[in-house]
């Protein structure tokens, strides 16, 4: 079995209300679940979460609940451990073995089912790799152009040794690729053992296949509605249809 586990909470503290939030007519959380159910190769749907809309909301659109407890819905809770969490609940509530696991977040709207589908067959194919992870290009973030700010001195937040190379040209440095949230599909021993991971997203393991696409991210700030928006009118989403209209639904 490869179910998709999405989660979410109520609270929100960058964009109140985000994950019910309406993003070309239809609220955020909607696009990671339809991708996931008009995948040829995901079987159920879940979705982890303590919001009664969006529990409504997942279950108008086929998702299966999962009740996401009181202390992982805290400003501090993890999304390493709200996964963990869905996923030994699946686990111990479906038959069948669990071949892999796609991980979601209701606020990724910027996923395909094209690529969750890749990312699976990447892994059915090369078998030392422990997940798969898109992953978008994104130049103008280099780590040689972060900056920290330490007693109100800006400074390198990397060090001055990794600069050799760099100029003021953005791809100066070479391609800087972020894991930018939209889909993980993961091997179960990666949510079995979480410290068998590598920090920040253990859940990615250790060995991670890429899954290139442009332009993703998980919205956590209003004025980032406006990227995911031209994102998904490319993929043919609009106010009045989707792309997934004329398929036959899972």
């Amino acid at each position: 079995m490869i179910p998709a586990l999405l989660i979410g909470r109520a609270g929100s503290s960058g964009f109140k209300n985000k994950n019910v939030s309406m993003i070309l007519g239809r609220p955020l959380m909607s696009y990671p679940i339809l991708a996931a159910q008009h995948s040829k190769l995901v079987d159920k749907v879940f979705l982890s979460t303590d919001s009664d809309n969006m529990k409504q909301i997942g279950l108008k659109l086929g998702a299966q609940l999962i009740d996401r407890p009181d202390f992982l819905a805290t400003q501090e809770a993890l999304a390493e451990d709200a996964f963990a969490h869905g996923y030994r609940a699946i686990r111990d509530q479906n038959a069948g073995e669990i071949e892999f696991i796609v991980l979601l977040f209701c606020n990724g709207a910027t996923i395909t089912p094209g690529i969750i589908d890749r990312g699976i067959e990447a892994l059915r194919t090369e078998r030392s790799f422990d997940s798969a992870a898109t992953v978008s290009r994104y130049n103008m973030w280099s780590p040689l152009r972060a900056k920290k700010i330490v007693g109100g001195e800006l400074l390198p937040f990397v060090g001055k040794e990794c600069f050799d190379a760099a100029t003021c040209d953005r791809d100066s440095q070479g391609d800087t690729f972020f894991a930018d949230c939209s889909a993980f599909v993961v091997r179960p021993k990666c949510l079995e053992d979480l410290n068998y991971g590598d920090p920040p997203f253990r859940w990615m393991g250790r060995k991670v296949y890429p899954l290139d696409q442009w332009g993703g991210l998980d919205i956590d700030y209003e004025w980032q509605v406006g990227q995911v928006e031209y994102w998904l009118r490319q993929y043919g989403f609009t106010e009045h249809s989707t792309p997934y209209d004329e398929s036959v639904k899972r």
